[in-house]
């Protein structure tokens, strides 16, 4: 499991754990998340974005999404996309292209 890693965003913290980055509100529910399981080794599949309506059109999901890509990059690991949301990030953010998995497991 990787070291927890967190980012201020508003007046919450966008944490990282093995296998999704998130954020929880002052009750510690999840309002946003980024999940992104272990296909095989070094190989995960980014497969879901959620925010919370309350979030949205604030650059929560593109924050989480660049929090995966530098911890995916920072492991030597590649990701598959099967989330939209991901796959559009990635498209809109080339630099990270080397974290993308050029083909199925």
């Amino acid at each position: 499991m990787t070291a927890p890693y967190q980012k201020e965003c508003m007046d919450m913290h966008l944490q990282t754990e093995q296998n999704r980055v998130f954020m929880a509100d002052e009750n510690q529910k999840i309002v946003a998340q980024v999940t992104f399981p272990a296909v095989k080794e070094g190989l995960v599949d980014i497969n879901h974005t959620f925010v919370d309506e309350s979030l949205r059109g604030q650059g929560v999901a593109s924050q989480m999404m660049q929090a995966v890509a530098e911890n995916l990059r920072r492991h030597h690991q590649k990701a598959l996309l099967t989330c939209s949301y991901a796959v559009t990030w990635f498209e809109k953010h080339p630099e990270y292209a080397d974290v993308k998995s050029p083909a199925e497991p």
